[in-house]
């Protein structure tokens, strides 16, 4: 079953942000955008490429109204350390949040129960707690922070503009969509 549409499931966390360990919960998510990246575990080898590369967009997403948030099954200790120690992690300001218990990570059906690792899953969630879209990767496939975020601006867009659509590599500022009987056959 696909989790589109579907809402958030409750969660309870420690997530490593600025400096400090702060709670997070599901509510924390709702009331504006949310970007949820999940990823196997800190200090490992794909990972920091993924999350530096959203580090450095980070500003781009809370520009448009979203907040970022990192998920691996280890501890919000274990991601002070890891940023501590990497340069590249250094760069993070989202927070990041531990899932050692795989809650979060079985809420968004990523879980690989025989390792105890999330599989690379993204999902865009709206303000009301939805998911609006989602990609899951193979841990051996890193995504990418520009199509993570052209992706995010179709979501709000389609969100803000009831009746338009975005067709494929739309990107903001041209040209969407109104699907009606006069366009079918025509594109």
């Amino acid at each position: 079953m696909s989790l589109i549409n579907t809402n958030l499931l409750p969660f309870k966390t420690t997530a490593y942000h600025n400096g400090k360990f702060v709670d997070v919960t599901h509510d924390d998510l709702i009331g504006k955008w949310a970007v949820v990246m999940f990823y196997p575990a800190d200090f490992t080898f794909v990972c920091p490429t993924e999350l530096g590369d959203v580090a450095d967009h980070y500003a781009e997403f809370q520009k448009l109204g979203a907040e970022v948030y990192s998920v691996s099954t280890d501890t919000h200790f274990t991601h002070k350390a890891w940023h501590d120690a990497s340069d590249t992690i250094r760069k993070i300001k989202f927070p990041m949040l531990g899932d050692p218990t795989g809650v979060i990570s079985r809420n968004f059906q990523v879980m690989i129960e025989e390792e105890g690792l999330a599989l690379r899953g993204t999902f865009i969630i709206n303000p009301e707690g939805q998911i609006k879209a989602m990609e899951v990767n193979d841990n051996g496939i890193g995504r990418d922070a520009k199509e993570l975020l052209r992706r995010f601006r179709a979501a709000k867009y389609v969100a803000e503009h009831p009746g338009e659509v975005c067709p494929a590599k739309w990107q903001e500022g041209t040209e969407t969509l109104k699907p009606s009987l006069d366009l079918v056959g025509k594109i």
